[in-house]
């Protein structure tokens, strides 16, 4: 067994598919095929149920995934380790957002690092706050910028607490609540709602905000996209609640505070085994700029007074 066929075997796995896993991998499909198979001998089973239309783990395979996909890890990290004794920063660089990160600019912060460490392979992801720290406790990503509820504690993940941001309303322009200073929960919970999916943590920070208040209300539409909620808002299909930060930066809407909201809290999570060279670096940059993410153009207002975004 070697390093570079427990390549092959995570990338078929990941991919579904020999021959993009070969191209993946810059080699021709008949030299990876065989590695593969000549693993399996080596092992005394198959790891992959193959046919002509789909490729699926056995249950070999999905129990040899994360120890060959750990092995590659500290094979990556062993060379970084060494490069960074030699006071060069290389290896990868994985990095996951939520779409809604506004205590950081993240892609600003991305360019200075690319700028003062060009041997390090960048990525980029977005996604929920739950999938990104799952994903950094695999090893899939080195670092991620999360969104959660207060009092959320991140399970096996060292973090770094960035900013505490009060939730905002998003009404429509032409909402009858658009020309007030500030509102409460109460006067909105009869209006029909559009939020992230239920059970996500995007949810849960409304959620627990109209809990705490005593409050029902409707959600009618669940997206995961953030524009379309705007969009949707803006066409008077119902209101919502974002972090006041992000939701400035949305065009289309007017974001009004809200009296007895809850807070999103954005923090920066690493592994709990440590960060790498690089991503020690990453973490150094990133939580030194606290740079927001600037404005979009667009006809959002920005929130004034008691309602200005902490952080």
């Amino acid at each position: 067994m070697d390093l570079q066929q427990l390549r092959y075997v995570v990338a078929v796995a990941e991919l579904g598919n020999f021959t993009r896993a070969a191209e993946r991998c810059f080699v021709v499909q008949s030299a990876l095929s065989h590695q593969v198979a000549k693993l399996e001998q080596e092992l005394g089973a198959r790891l992959f149920h193959r046919t002509s239309r789909s490729v699926a783990l056995t249950p070999a395979g999905a129990a040899l995934l994360p120890a060959a996909r750990a092995c590659l890890m500290a094979a990556e990290r062993a060379r970084a380790e060494v490069a960074a004794a030699t006071g060069e920063i290389r290896g990868r660089l994985a990095v996951g957002m939520i779409p809604t990160a506004a205590a950081v600019d993240v892609p600003s912060v991305l360019r200075a690092f690319h700028q003062e460490h060009p041997q390090v392979r960048i990525s980029l992801s977005t996604g929920g706050s739950d999938v990104l720290s799952e994903q950094v406790r695999d090893g899939a990503l080195d670092v991620a910028f999360l969104g959660l509820a207060e009092d959320v504690e991140i399970a096996g993940l060292r973090s770094r607490r960035l900013a505490r941001d009060p939730l905002a309303a998003l009404l429509a322009p032409d909402h009858r609540l658009a020309a007030r200073t500030r509102i409460r929960l109460e006067t909105i919970s009869g209006e029909e709602f559009v939020d992230f999916p239920a059970g996500t943590s995007g949810r849960v920070q409304a959620d627990r905000a109209f809990s705490a208040a005593g409050l029902h209300r409707t959600v009618a539409f669940e997206v995961d996209d953030p524009y379309l909620m705007a969009r949707l808002v803006t066409e008077g299909l119902g209101v919502a609640l974002l972090a006041s930060a992000y939701a400035a930066r949305l065009p289309g809407v007017t974001v009004v505070p809200v009296v007895d909201t809850s807070h999103r809290i954005e923090h920066l999570v690493w592994d709990q085994r440590g960060p790498t060279p690089a991503a020690e670096a990453f973490i150094a940059r990133a939580t030194l700029s606290g740079t927001p993410a600037r404005p979009g153009d667009g006809r959002s207002r920005h929130l004034t007074g008691g309602g200005a975004a902490a952080g």
